[in-house]
């Protein structure tokens, strides 16, 4: 079937349609809506080492395939929406919508959607992290863990999640500011009668070189009926130089606390990222510590209570810019546990056991479209 010519979109990426695809989406949803496939392939082969000895793989790098666009309504309001899924380019496996999915309205006023999509929370820092969502992205202990698609009664220990069932608003920016709220709603009925629910907030500043966050996240019932576990964190990041030559820092703190049914565990940490960008080639770098766990004897993720249950985790890589749609990259990441600590990569896990260091070496390849 013929084709209709390359359409670039904001963002300069390109979509193809067949002509028959084109004539049925423009009668279906009129002549201002735009729909856009786009996707991303990202793997590497890794060599990782850990206590039991050394392995080598092929790793996916959450790869996806997307379709999102828009219909002009009048008066300012445009109808939104978009399907993501997954890709494994490793084992070939993937699901149409398990990624940022969401139907919604865009105002003057702000934005208003429903579907399975990152939290609030989760979104604010997500961009600091030069590795993220690699084997070395900064889940291993900021946000403790990677939730890539749950809910209100799986992966109840994450605060870096993807959530079902949820809605979403998210405010203009005014002079920099704007702020952004989600709902997971407690549609699940967990057998000890708890009506679990999570609330997210961020409020964030993106003015010129300056970014900054302040973000919280309660999960209400998750670990129990009448317990709520909270996630705060601050963060500030500045861009020196310009488009060919630039250097940014950024810094984050947080802190977990959550309510045990036999008490409180809490766990603060912290997580410094650079990149160096100059022309094609760019330079990055990324430091999470986990501090020692405090409360009750218990375990949360990867947190634990009791001196020496801390962690160091530092990634130093290079990318190299083939097009503005395909790179090649490789890094060296090493994650230290203390005595008694008991972090893992977050994603493409290595297995590692209390006490264990573990490190991954990676050579990958990235192509958008």
């Amino acid at each position: 079937m013929p084709a209709v010519p390359w359409r670039p979109d904001n963002n300069g990426m390109k979509t193809i349609l067949p002509v028959g695809a084109a004539v049925l989406l423009a009668a279906s949803a009129g002549a201002d809506a735009q729909v856009q496939v786009y996707g991303r392939l990202n793997a590497a082969i890794e060599s990782v080492s850990t206590p039991r000895g050394e392995l080598s793989r092929l790793s996916n790098y959450r790869s996806v395939l997307g379709f999102k666009g828009s219909e002009d309504l009048g008066d300012g309001v445009k109808a939104l929406f978009q399907i993501e899924g997954t890709l494994a380019l490793d084992t070939g496996a993937g699901a149409p919508a398990q990624r940022d999915t969401r139907l919604g309205l865009e105002t003057r006023y702000g934005t208003l959607f429903a579907g399975h999509w990152v939290t609030a929370y989760n979104g604010a820092t997500s961009s600091l992290d030069p590795f993220y969502p690699t084997t070395a992205g900064y889940m291993s202990i900021m946000g403790n863990g990677a939730a890539s698609s749950t809910d209100n009664v799986t992966d109840i220990s994450s605060f870096d999640r993807r959530q079902a069932n949820s809605v979403h608003v998210w405010t203009p920016r005014w002079h920099g500011l704007s702020l952004r709220a989600t709902h997971g709603v407690n549609e699940e009925r967990p057998a000890s009668g708890a009506r679990p629910s999570l609330l997210s907030l961020a409020a964030l500043y993106d003015e010129g070189p300056w970014y900054a966050v302040l973000a919280q996240e309660r999960h209400h019932d998750y670990q129990g009926p009448g317990l709520t576990d909270t996630a705060t964190k601050a963060a500030l990041a500045y861009r020196f130089g310009d488009v060919d030559a630039s250097l940014r820092l950024a810094a984050i703190v947080e802190r977990l606390v959550y309510e045990l049914p036999a008490g409180r565990l809490a766990r603060n940490a912290w997580y410094v990222s650079a990149t160096w960008q100059a022309g094609r080639h760019s330079w990055r770098t990324g430091i999470a510590q986990a501090r020692d766990g405090s409360g009750v004897d218990g375990a949360a993720g990867f947190v634990r209570a009791g001196p020496d249950t801390g962690a160091l985790h530092a990634t130093l890589g290079y990318d190299y810019t083939l097009s503005p749609r395909t790179g090649v990259y490789a890094y060296y990441s090493r994650l230290r546990n203390d005595a008694y600590g008991a972090y893992d990569f977050a994603i493409n896990s290595a297995g590692a056991a209390p006490g264990a260091h573990v490190s991954a070496t990676a050579f990958g390849l990235r192509h958008a479209f």
